[in-house]
């Protein structure tokens, strides 16, 4: 269960193995099922999660009532509201499962003890935001700099799973379009 987690967090770091055991110890295992929301607006994210099965969306609803789909999250990827979690505030976000998943969870306390006990894993942490940083702040670069068939085509080499496994009014949501204009996009791409 904790080959693929151990894989990622050893791919940025040196860990003996009783660092690793230690680290196993504290994460909290949960099985969850599709459409099943694990943090909705208003309440403080109380987790950081690992996904080793299944796939996740992260989005908010905005002020006419549409989702705006902000992540989609799937095998070896973190998913959690990281400002509502270090700052312990509500939060103004959704995660919601997609699929049956299988989750490694990190809480507050847990993450904190892990951090004072083997202080190495900061680094990994650091280069977990440093990355989310860099992934959301090209995403925003693309979003007002491309044009739908750009967005789409580049979202389709970054995450060519992604497309497969979650329905096309999700990715429309995701790339800042209706379903219907995606549908056009999609059928002048097919004809090119």
């Amino acid at each position: 269960m904790y080959d693929l987690i151990n894989k990622n967090v050893c791919k940025n770091g040196d860990f003996t193995q009783h660092e690793i055991d230690y680290f196993n110890s504290i994460l909290q295992n949960k099985t969850v099922a599709k459409k099943t929301l694990l943090l909705q607006d208003g309440e403080v994210c109380n987790f950081e999660a690992y996904i080793l099965k299944g796939c996740i969306r992260k989005f908010y609803i905005d002020e006419h009532g549409h989702e705006v789909i902000l992540q989609f999250a799937v095998e070896d990827w973190w998913v959690s509201d990281i400002a509502s979690f270090h700052e312990k505030k509500p939060s103004k976000l959704f995660i919601e499962t997609l699929e049956d998943c299988e989750l490694l969870l990190l809480t507050p306390e847990t993450k904190e003890k892990l951090l004072v006990e083997i202080p190495k894993f900061e680094r990994i942490f650091r280069l977990l935001v440093q990355r989310n940083l860099s992934s959301m702040q090209n995403r925003l670069i693309g979003t007002i700099a491309k044009t739908a068939q750009e967005k789409y085509l580049e979202f389709i080499k970054l995450y060519p799973t992604i497309s497969q496994r979650v329905a096309q009014h999700h990715i429309a949501s995701y790339l800042g379009m209706t379903a219907e204009f995606l549908s056009k996009t999609r059928t002048k791409l097919a004809k090119q």
